[in-house]
């Protein structure tokens, strides 16, 4: 998932949906892009692909807020 982030007023707001589904965050990457004014963020996930669409359009609803997400092909398997 791609998060670039245009108003700093919503960054509590995406820090608490983050925090939210963080159970299914393999790994974050923040990086201050000062030049422009903006924040990119990567976000790796495992989780069920409606889990990954919920988060997606909520984070998608904050003001000054855009997000992409591209999904793996990859099947995954109970491990025991």
């Amino acid at each position: 998932m791609s998060i670039i982030v245009e108003n700093n007023d919503t960054v509590g707001q995406l820090n608490s949906l983050l925090h939210e589904y963080g159970e299914y965050i393999i790994g974050r990457m923040g990086i201050p892009y000062r030049k422009r004014r903006i924040n990119i963020i990567s976000i790796a996930l495992d989780a069920p692909q409606n889990t990954i669409s919920a988060l997606s359009g909520k984070i998608g609803k904050l003001p000054g807020v855009s997000v992409k997400t591209a999904y793996s092909g990859v099947i995954s398997h109970k491990q025991e």
